[in-house]
C-alpha cells in the first residue's frame, strides 16, 4: 500500500470515528423507516394470504428492494441537508462491508426448501451484514446484527423441533425485520437524548 492510499484509509477511519454521534442521530430515522416498512409488509403479507414459497420470496424481495430504495433516499436527503456528499468514502466502506452477506442471502434463497428456511437465512445473513457494516458505525449496530443472527438461529432450532407450524412466517418477518428495527430506532433516540 502506498502512502497516499494509507492516508486516505486513515482519513476515512478518522471521519467515521469523529462522526459517530452524527451517524447515530442519522441512523434513527432510517431504522424507524425500515421498521415501519417491515411491520406493514408483514401485515400486508398476512392479509394477502401469501403462503406459497415463490409468492413469499417475490413479496419479501419486493419489500426488501423498496426498503433499500427508501433508506437510500432518506440517507441522501440527510446528506444534502448536512451539505455532505452522499457517496462519501465512509458510505463506500459500509456498502462494501454489507454487500457480501446480502448477495449470499439473495443467492442462497434459490436452494432454501421453504418459507421458514428462507426467513432464517435472511435474518442470519442480514445480521451478518449489519455486524460487518457496524465496524464503521456506532457499536450498537453490531449488537443489533447479533440479534438478527440469533433470530435466524432460533428459527432453525424451532424448525428442528417442529415447533413452528402454527406460527405465520409473515409474523416472524414482521417481528424480525419490523420490530427489531423499530426497537433499535427507539434505542438510538433515547441514547441521543441522554447525550
Amino acid at each position: 500500500m502506498d502512502a497516499a492510499s494509507a492516508e486516505a484509509h486513515l482519513q476515512t477511519i478518522r471521519t467515521l470515528m469523529e462522526r459517530a454521534a452524527l451517524y447515530r442521530r442519522a441512523l434513527a430515522p432510517v431504522m424507524a423507516l425500515l421498521g415501519a416498512i417491515g411491520t406493514l409488509a408483514a401485515i400486508g403479507g398476512y392479509l394477502l394470504e401469501i403462503t406459497s414459497f415463490p409468492g413469499f420470496v417475490t413479496y419479501w424481495f419486493s419489500v426488501g428492494g423498496m426498503s433499500v430504495a427508501a433508506a437510500f433516499l432518506l440517507i441522501r436527503k440527510q446528506a444534502l441537508a448536512a451539505g455532505e456528499p452522499f457517496w462519501s468514502p465512509p458510505a463506500k466502506r459500509v456498502t462494501q462491508a454489507i454487500l457480501p452477506p446480502l448477495v449470499c442471502g439473495l443467492a442462497l434463497t434459490a436452494i432454501a426448501p421453504g418459507v421458514w428456511q428462507a426467513t432464517a437465512l435472511w435474518a442470519g445473513l442480514y445480521g451478518a451484514a449489519l455486524h460487518a457494516g457496524g465496524f464503521f458505525t456506532p457499536g450498537g449496530i453490531r449488537r443489533l446484527g447479533w440479534l438478527f443472527i440469533a433470530a435466524g438461529v432460533g428459527i432453525i432450532v424451532l424448525l428442528q423441533r417442529g415447533s413452528l407450524p402454527g406460527v405465520h412466517a409473515h409474523g416472524a418477518m414482521g417481528a424480525i425485520f419490523g420490530a427489531l428495527h423499530l426497537a433499535y430506532a427507539a434505542y438510538l433516540r433515547v441514547r441521543e437524548q441522554r447525550s
